[in-house]
């Protein structure tokens, strides 16, 4: 599994508001990957607004939207399953580009929870629930948040 190696971040949400923006594709994975979402964001003691959107390729725009009304933060989550056309390349592509983009636009993070996955167990394995390996959005909630405080140290807040 590719989490070998990842970071254990210490996460202190305290006084940050982040969303939580998520596509409706494939139902049990993007749950499984909102609430290791919510865990690591409730138990940091951060305030979450949450919006769903119809998939992946949506994520940039409202992500932009929720960090211009204020959110210190975006969790990104959706799930993008290869099938046999290029279009798992284009969305996978419009998704990431897009994400980076409105980090960097907006000068906040965006965690990224965006599985681009061969097949269902693979998201299956990556989602949190029971059973799986690894927990996607759990990490992505983290990421938003160490992010967030890295970006005060460096701006004096």
């Amino acid at each position: 599994m590719s989490g070998a190696g990842s970071p254990e971040l210490s996460v202190d949400g305290k006084g940050l508001t982040v969303a939580i923006v998520a596509g409706q594709w494939h139902t049990e994975i993007t749950e499984g990957l909102k609430a290791g979402a919510r865990r690591v964001l409730d138990a940091a003691g951060a305030t979450i607004v949450e919006y769903a959107v119809p998939g992946s390729f949506e994520l940039p725009v409202v992500s932009k939207a929720a960090l211009e009304a204020g959110a210190d933060a975006v969790v990104a989550l959706g799930v993008i399953i290869r099938g046999g056309t290029p279009h798992f390349e284009y969305v996978s592509a419009a998704a990431t580009d897009g994400l980076t983009r409105v980090a960097l636009d907006t000068g906040k993070p965006v965690g990224f929870g965006v599985l681009t996955l061969d097949d269902e167990q693979q998201g299956l394995d990556r989602a949190g629930l029971p059973g799986s390996h690894e927990d996607k959005g759990a990490e992505a909630a983290e990421a938003a948040i160490a992010t967030a405080r890295v970006l005060q140290v460096i701006r004096g807040h």
